[in-house]
């Protein structure tokens, strides 16, 4: 069983790639073998075309907010709902939610999914700081497409499991001091240092997951080196599969009920009392 984990970016390029983490599983250990850089879309496509079996945990929202579609009479089946943000483009998409948006009451201008505000993440309906919903509209219609397994919302090619990941989720439990930036003027050393405090309490196996990192030299100076934190990020959402992966017979450890449009992030507990809506 092999374990990916990728930091996932709406325009790829170059300067600012997707990265995937590839690992494996032994017993309570993740060891990360290779870090790879997808400056471009082909590139990822054929990422999620890989041979598995593999289970994989990204960095984007999967769904939208239930509230949302069906406010706007999208359709509610997550197939046709990913095909129907597809076919309006990102013009059609983002003038869509603006204006959804501007309808909305001050205070409540942006409607969250139920896993958002248990793992702390952004609304998918946010189209800057950061770009989620673009993430949505260019993620999930490539996933539909490889054909790959999404546990409880669209069924697939059960050897290459593909489930949401959100790396602040791990990264707030350990610390909460800021551990990245893209600015150069924010590249500081105590973002360095508050990396190298992730990374050491992954490799002592001190986190919520019970999981230990394990990997070389060279890549543990990537991930503590890397200033943008994609190849920290990637690693932790590999984590996250790796977590999910140990319960693939128990529904790869999601909450259930979840919603089947909105979906649920991986290692992130259903409060109680909160069932499908």
């Amino acid at each position: 069983m092999k374990i990916l984990g990728v930091d996932f970016t709406s325009a790829p390029r170059k300067a600012k790639p997707i990265i995937a983490a590839w690992g494996h599983l032994a017993g309570d250990a993740l060891h990360l073998d290779t870090l790879q850089a997808l400056p471009d879309w082909a590139k990822f496509e054929a990422l999620l075309a890989t041979a598995g079996p593999w289970v994989g945990a990204f960095d984007l929202p999967f769904g939208l907010p239930r509230e949302m579609v069906q406010d706007l009479a999208w359709p509610t089946h997550w197939p046709d709902l990913v095909r129907h943000c597809e076919a309006l483009g990102k013009a059609g998409f983002t003038t869509a939610i603006d204006h959804y948006r501007a309808g909305r009451a001050p205070g409540h201008k942006f409607a969250h999914r139920a896993t958002d505000h248990p793992a702390g993440s952004s609304s998918p309906m946010k189209l800057i700081n950061p770009p989620v919903g673009l993430m949505f509209l260019e993620g999930a219609p490539r996933l539909l497409a490889a054909g790959v397994h999404i546990p409880c919302l669209h069924p697939g090619d059960d050897n290459r499991i593909a489930l949401e990941g959100y790396p602040g989720y791990i990264a707030r439990s350990l610390t909460r001091a800021s551990y990245k930036s893209d600015t150069r003027q924010k590249q500081t050393p105590e973002r360095a240092q508050a990396r190298h405090h992730i990374l050491d309490a992954l490799t002592r196996g001190e986190n919520s997951l019970g999981l230990t990192l394990r990997t070389s030299t060279e890549l543990q100076n990537a991930l503590a080196q890397d200033p943008s934190g994609d190849c920290l990020d990637a690693t932790l959402c590999a984590l996250q599969a790796a977590w999910s992966a140990q319960r693939q017979h128990q529904g790869f450890g999601l909450p259930q009920p979840i919603d089947p449009i909105e979906g649920w992030i991986a290692t992130v507990p259903q409060p109680i009392g909160q069932g499908q809506r």
